[in-house]
């Protein structure tokens, strides 16, 4: 078996697995840069040595979901290739390198020579997450010949759909709600009301992941936020970290947050939390509550189910994936099914899936598919990719 290596190169992490390991490791894709230690740089998972993570600057290869800062990225491929994390011999390696739905040609054939002339790669293959999840889906699904899904990152959210794991692309559905616009609208929720945050991105993506989730019911949760003492079950206290005494940002139990405000001895500083814990993520359902003209979740579903073959429809309603990283809110999947289940058709059955961790599961997908015979046609090796060029790199990795 060769040398493989699956690089799910998210726009916010890189989840990576190699052949002969069964852990996924998660990085940031990113550079972080801190206004307090001497404008040091952290690069990627170097970010575990940083000691004050207030005020951190983040310098993003990815810009609007799409591959763009190629520096940065280099850096970030270059000490994940390296001896600190992979430690890779590139001629005897091959890799599965995942890339955004309607990417550009020209980010397409960067990537290629990159990947080909620059590092020197055995061999490769560029295709999108959701299809190397709809791989890992029916492997473990063989009776199943087709898969919808539903890939909520951290730019944007994608319908896909998929028939013996080939994706029916005029069905394809993009919505421009991701985890970078909910972490975005909470700053700006939180510095409107009660502290500036502005420039706090990690720890607000932080106070996003411990604390929101999504409302089954929101006009009941909404008048429950307006009730006093304990009959408002929304109100809680976050304490925010110091990064002296408290590392990273908690919620404060439930019968400490009902009392009123006092002097803490410790003096930490808390964020009141009431009706943002759920309206920010309800984004992804309303996207036009932040002024977004586009369906939600459930009507992208059916609107994408709507463009495939009549007799297509049934298996993918039966057959929805949730993968991506928005998909850990709670009440993420049960609230989708209700929707979903509203406007689907009475005589047809609605089942979700949501894996044990949603964000690792396209690469998974890849390493199950890499162990498969039906790989074997899809590697563009090196000496192909010498002999043809892009013409080449089109013909392989057409929409796969």
């Amino acid at each position: 078996m060769k040398n493989v290596v699956v690089l799910d190169n998210g726009a916010c992490t890189l989840k990576i697995c190699r052949s002969g390991e069964t852990v996924v490791r998660t990085v940031p894709n990113s550079i972080f840069r801190s206004k307090t230690e001497r404008r040091k740089s952290f690069v990627s998972s170097r970010i575990d040595s940083c000691k004050d993570f207030s005020s951190l600057f983040y310098v993003l290869p990815f810009q609007k979901g799409y591959l763009l800062n190629w520096d940065v990225q280099r850096q970030i491929w270059d000490f994940i290739f390296g001896k600190d994390v992979l430690n890779l011999k590139f001629n005897e390696t091959s890799v599965i390198v995942t890339e955004p739905h309607f990417n550009f040609a020209s980010i397409q054939e960067s990537m290629n020579e990159i990947f080909f002339e620059e590092y020197e790669f055995n061999s490769i293959i560029r295709i999108n997450a959701s299809t190397l999840a709809s791989h890992q889906y029916s492997h473990d699904n063989p009776e199943e010949n087709c898969c919808l899904v539903v890939d909520s990152g951290y730019s944007f959210t994608h319908i896909v759909p998929y028939y013996k794991n080939r994706k029916i692309v005029e069905a394809v559905c993009r919505i421009d709600v991701g985890g970078k616009l909910i972490t975005n609208h909470l700053k700006e929720v939180i510095s409107y009301r009660q502290l500036q945050v502005m420039d706090e991105t990690y720890v607000m993506n932080q106070v996003k992941e411990d604390a929101c989730y999504i409302s089954m019911s929101f006009n009941e949760e909404m008048a429950t936020c307006k009730k006093k003492g304990k009959e408002n079950t929304v109100l809680r206290d976050y304490v925010l970290p110091d990064y002296t005494q408290i590392k990273r940002g908690y919620i404060k139990p439930v019968e400490e947050s009902k009392k009123p405000n006092p002097k803490s001895k410790t003096q930490e500083q808390t964020i009141r939390l009431t009706v943002e814990r759920f309206t920010v993520p309800e984004i992804l359902f309303h996207p036009s509550d932040v002024g977004i003209s586009q369906m939600g979740l459930a009507e992208g579903i059916l609107h994408s189910i709507s463009k495939c073959p009549e007799k297509y429809r049934p298996h993918l309603l039966r057959n929805i994936l949730l993968i991506g990283g928005n998909c850990l809110f709670p009440n993420f999947k049960e609230r989708l099914e209700h929707d979903v289940r509203e406007l689907a058709p009475d005589e047809q059955e609605i089942f979700i899936i949501l894996p044990p961790d949603p964000t690792t599961y396209a690469c998974q997908g890849g390493m199950t598919w890499s162990n498969s015979d039906g790989i074997k046609k899809h590697w563009l090796s090196q000496r192909d990719y010498q002999e043809g060029g892009q013409v080449t790199c089109a013909k392989y990795f057409p929409d796969i």
